[in-house]
Order: structure tokens, then sequence, then C-alpha cells
């Protein structure tokens, strides 16, 4: 049996096998404290939502209750990986991940809920993948301990800071008495500043290679990060823009492989990709993963 104290509080998760044999992981909630994922868990997993396309909240295998004088209860979800592993091959494959996280946030996935978004808490099911674009994937968001659930006659959004897990906020950490912020458009700038460092910037403070051929979004990130609270963009407008910018991408572009600095690709890995890429083109394979209904 496995209890709390077996686990050093600084770990909030591991994995695990159940019986059957499947990998899992395991979350560690303390259900005392306010940043609890639970009662967010069981609201996403209620309809309407379960059967929303745009819902990417990680699919909750069972809720294992904390026991007898305890606090701490597990959450036990798919075993997911980092959503870059294994690498996106083509500049499309990535866009497809930018569309899914931004369409998660879009406005009218309501009632409106709040979700903080940094490293760590987008995810992927990546269980006998052989290709994002034969075989398009789903990206989770796993942590919701800092989420709300806004209703329709809720308004005005606003929020007192300091809270959440990126400390470049404007709004939120920008001052020691900063006033009542929208949260809604906190979320749009840590979606931005996530899309920043992983696919333009590189992480701050760390040397994983950054990727090449993204410049074309650098003008959307760039609004999206605005250092001015009131400047920043409805998701909305971001998903509008996305799908403006990505339609003046030739399907070259879009094919095209992901390169990082420092690692470009040598002949014959361009001879492969290339084929690849015009096969798949001739079987009418989009350049964007196409997410199926049914998953």
């Amino acid at each position: 049996m496995l209890h709390s104290s077996d686990i050093p509080q600084h770990h909030a998760s591991l994995d695990a096998t159940r019986e059957d044999g499947t990998l899992v992981a395991l979350k560690l909630v303390d259900i005392k404290k306010p940043q609890n994922d639970i009662p967010i868990l069981h609201h996403l997993a209620s309809e309407p939502f379960a059967s929303n396309p745009r819902n990417h909240c990680v699919p909750i295998l069972e809720i294992i209750e904390p026991l007898e004088g305890s606090s701490i209860a597990f959450i036990v979800m798919p075993l997911l990986y980092r959503p870059d592993f294994p690498s996106f091959k083509t500049i499309g494959e990535a866009l497809g991940f930018w569309k899914q996280m931004i369409e998660v946030l879009i406005s009218n996935f309501h009632p409106r809920f709040l979700l903080m978004v940094v490293p760590g808490v987008i995810l992927v099911d990546v269980k006998q993948l052989s290709s994002r674009t034969f075989k398009p994937v789903k990206y989770y968001l796993i942590d919701f301990g800092l989420s709300k659930v806004y209703q329709p006659e809720d308004p005005p959004f606003l929020k007192h800071p300091p809270w959440g897990g990126d400390k470049t906020v404007p709004e939120v950490y920008g001052s020691p008495d900063a006033p009542p912020c929208d949260p809604f458009a906190v979320d749009v700038y840590c979606l931005g500043n996530y899309l920043r460092q992983m696919f333009l910037d590189g992480w701050d403070g760390r040397a994983p290679a950054r990727p090449q051929g993204f410049e074309f979004m650098r003008e959307l990130i760039k609004d999206m990060v605005n250092e001015a609270p009131l400047n920043h963009f409805q998701m909305s407008e971001v998903a509008s823009r996305f799908d403006t910018i990505v339609a003046r991408q030739s399907g070259l572009t879009l094919r095209s492989p992901v390169i990082l600095d420092g690692f470009p690709l040598d002949f014959l890995d361009s001879v492969s990709h290339w084929t690849r890429q015009l096969f798949r083109m001739a079987c009418r394979i989009p350049a964007i993963p196409k997410l199926l209904p049914a998953l």
C-alpha cells in the first residue's frame, strides 16, 4: 500500500504501473490546500465539457481518496510526455501544437475558466507514435491547481495578484501593489511567453538548442507578451491572427523540417525528409495535422 509518507513532498508526481500493466502517472494532491485540482477536473469531466473537442483536460483514470487521517489524494492519469517528445519533424506539426493550445483558451469555451499555462502543464500522449502528420496527437493540460471557473454572469473577471507560475507577467509581478487584473489576459501572456521560449528565443536561463523557421510568428507572439497590460489580446483575436498567418505560408514552408540551431540536416537526411513530404503531398495528407473528433 502506497502512503503519502512514502513520497518526498517536493515530488508532486511519479510513474506507476497498474495491475493490468498499464503505465500511468500519479499526481499527489493535498485536498486541504486551495491549489487542489480535483474540483476543476470533475468540472471538466462533466457535460457539456467532456464532449467538447476543445477540452484538453487530461483524462482521469481514477482518483484515489485519502486514507483515514490523511489529506493526500492521488490522481491517476495516463503517462504523458513533453509536447516536443519526440521532436516535431515539420513546421506544420509544430503549428498543430500551437493551434490546439490556442483553441483551448478561446474565451467562448464557457463557463470561462482560468488555466495558467506554464512549462510542464502541457503534455502529450505518444504511445505508438510514428508520425504526428500520419497520426495526429492530442495535447493535454495536466495542472489545474491555479485554475478557476467563472460563470458568464460573473464579470468583471478580475483577480488580485500575485499568483501564477510565470514570474514575468507584468500586471501580476510588475509592482508590489499591483491592482486586480484580468486573469484571461494573463493566460494570453503566459501562452505567448511559453511559445516564445519554446519556438523563438529559447528557454530563459537554460541552453537547449532553439528551433529555426518560426520567425513568421514573431509579431503575433510579440503582441501576446506586450508589457502594457491594457494592450493584451483576447484569445479569440490570437486565434484569428494565427489562422491568417498560417494561411499565408506555403505548403513547402509548412512541410519544412524543424532544424535546431547548430544541428543542420546533412544531405541524406534532407533527401529522406523531402521524399517523405512528397509522398504525403501525393496522398493529400495535410501539412498541419488535423485531430480526429473521436479520441
